[in-house]
């Protein structure tokens, strides 16, 4: 791989991975917030609705947290049935009232047990995995583990054992593991290693990793994902992910010109 590629990509992630780039991205929801598990929540949340035009996810979002009391973790801990009456007409996109009163339901079961969410990742990997594959399967069966588990909610929370770009959650991860002092991530998570961390595969990084050469595969699935991490890591084994700022940046914003 041609060393002024990594250059250039080196450029792309200084200039997009800034603060100034968080109002306009999904991202801006958790910062908006100090305490770990309302960062966690509405990060995880925010996440899980990104498909659509940013602006109408962060629109969104807002309304979860207005919903909410604008206290996540002290809501989901606190209320009680016939609070959630309050989301009946909560829907973005085919994420439906059904969706978001399992959510709530699982969050409250959840936190009422776990400091943090943390642990729902993080128990089913090791120092030893090369990657998070068996982190999101685990937390998909965990998320997903009691008789109250309406099966349409399956579809927005997604598993590599259905071979899915996981582009979500792997975004969420990102947020939540990788560390650095630029204030965009917010490294709140130690248990799992920046290193670990996969791609988040959307149409805008596709697009531009494969006019870069970086994407051979032609299915847009969890091996595609594999691969292009695998890619990334020829440039920065321990930091792959960073490069999610470059892709993203040119695919967004325009500036798709190889180097």
């Amino acid at each position: 791989m041609p060393k002024d590629l990594k250059a250039r990509l080196e450029q792309l992630v200084e200039r997009y991975n800034q603060p100034r780039f968080i109002e306009h991205d999904p991202i801006s929801i958790p910062h908006q917030f100090s305490r770990p598990q309302d960062v966690e929540i509405m990060g995880f949340w925010s996440a899980m609705l990104a498909w659509g035009q940013r602006k109408t996810i962060i629109n969104k979002s807002q309304e979860l947290i207005q919903l909410m009391d604008g206290a996540p973790h002290d809501f989901i801990l606190q209320h009680e049935e016939k609070d959630r009456e309050r989301f009946l007409n909560f829907k973005h996109r085919t994420f439906q009232p059904t969706d978001t009163l399992y959510f709530l339901e699982f969050f409250q079961r959840y936190y009422r047990q776990h400091h943090s969410l943390e642990t729902a990742f993080a128990r089913h990997l090791s120092e030893e995995d090369e990657d998070v594959g068996q982190a999101l399967i685990g937390f998909h069966q965990d998320f997903f583990d009691t008789p109250l588990a309406p099966q349409r909610t399956r579809k927005h929370v997604a598993t590599p054992a259905r071979r899915s770009t996981c582009k979500r959650l792997n975004m969420f991860l990102r947020w939540m593991v990788r560390r650095d002092n630029k204030g965009v991530d917010f490294g709140i998570w130690a248990n799992i290693h920046p290193r670990q961390l996969l791609m988040p595969l959307d149409v805008h990084v596709e697009r531009v990793a494969r006019r870069l050469g970086l994407l051979k595969r032609k299915q847009v699935d969890w091996q595609a994902v594999l691969e292009l991490t695998e890619q990334m890591r020829r440039f920065d084994p321990e930091d792959p992910v960073k490069y999610d700022f470059a892709l993203f940046g040119m695919g967004v914003l325009g500036e798709e010109s190889l180097p």
